[in-house]
């Protein structure tokens, strides 16, 4: 049977860049003979919109049925200014992670040497970057108890772990280092935070299973400074939710935009690959949003949900051969660029001229 993907376009320049990647993966078909079975759904503002629904149940019995999930962007400025508004775009994004248990957010970070010049740190600092960050995705501040007491004109949020959550995602980035460079470093707020000091416990005995593995803690703001001027000391970042969203989106610049980074969120039985930055709405229908995340992203479906090694590998070597030839949107550098539609286009026809004996 052919793998079942479902495809969530979602707001802003999802549409486009999801495009772009359908355009590689349609490559990937005609280059090694495959066939992709794709089933679109509604996701965010547009399923409000269609659906009365950020994440309608129709959405939810694909999602269900698939082998993968591609997504796109999320989010709509409708919604940004209207504090009464009843039904949000992202809370289609969180009740898709609570239904499919999605709880581990995998990003992986690492510098490109033909786009050090437009990163606004120093080449020596980015050069050889290669990280990967572990976030939990289902736990935290995003998903406790929260509201406002008018009568102390007071709000709060709750930040709550358990120990099962934090133990699965735990294993996940342990496993992740055996076959990388046998290295975790937890980041957490240990000093002030009761759950962070719950992390350091579990983490702690999940190490114990993994003696080669090297376990390491870092302080959140120390460890936002260290992304900025010591990368390539990072092998695989483990974090909590809020932690990881921040984090990554710093470790952007390593790259130089944040459109250069993909992300998987993975669960016990499904999982779902997505750029991570946003919708970026006002750069919607203009072509000039970057694909390169979510082709990326595709690359990781292919290799974690598939076991297409050698197809994830050569959109990887097709990316790296666009931007050796200079196909690089407005984000990154804005004297010479190329549109949305021909970035993509370059990469699926490298995809295609690569030869049948060239190692990825």
């Amino acid at each position: 049977m052919n793998p079942q993907i479902t495809v969530l376009e979602g707001d802003g320049i999802g549409p486009e860049v999801i495009a772009e990647a359908v355009k590689a993966l349609k490559a990937v078909e005609k280059r090694f003979g495959h066939t992709f079975e794709l089933n679109y759904g509604d996701i965010g503002a547009v399923a409000i919109d269609r659906k009365g629904h950020p994440f309608p149940e129709e959405t939810l019995s694909k999602c269900l049925s698939s082998d993968a999930i591609l997504f796109g962007t999320i989010g709509d400025p409708r919604y940004d200014d209207d504090p009464g508004a009843r039904m949000r775009p992202e809370q289609g994004l969180l009740a898709m992670r609570k239904a499919l248990g999605l709880y581990a957010n995998v990003r992986p970070i690492r510098s490109y040497p033909m786009l050090e010049e437009f990163s606004p740190l120093k080449k020596s600092v980015i050069q050889g970057v290669d990280f990967i960050v572990y976030r939990e995705l289902t736990g935290g501040i995003y998903f406790g108890d929260r509201g406002r007491d008018d009568a102390f004109n007071a709000a709060y949020d709750t930040l709550i772990y358990t120990y099962e959550e934090i133990k699965r995602i735990a294993q996940q980035a342990f496993r992740a280092a055996m076959k990388r460079k046998y290295h975790v470093t937890l980041v957490d707020k240990a000093n002030v935070l009761e759950s962070s000091r719950l992390w350091r416990e579990v983490v702690k005995q999940t190490a114990m299973a993994y003696p080669e593995v090297k376990l390491d803690f870092m302080f959140v703001d120390n460890a936002a400074m260290q992304i900025m001027t010591n990368p390539a000391q990072f092998d695989v970042i483990l974090t909590g939710n809020m932690f990881g969203d921040i984090l990554t989106d710093e470790a952007s610049v390593i790259t130089g935009s944040l459109g250069m980074l993909p992300s998987a969120s993975i669960g016990a039985n499904h999982a779902l690959y997505e750029p991570i930055h946003g919708s970026y709405p006002q750069a919607a229908g203009k072509s000039i949003a970057n694909p390169m995340a979510t082709i990326l992203s595709l690359a990781m479906m292919l290799e974690y949900s598939f076991e297409m090694t050698e197809e994830s590998q050569a959109i990887k070597k097709a990316i790296d051969n666009a931007l050796e030839e200079g196909f690089v949107t407005r984000d990154l550098n804005r004297d010479a660029y190329y549109k949305t539609h021909e970035v993509g286009d370059a990469v699926a026809q490298n995809i295609l001229q690569l030869q049948p004996e060239q190692k990825f």
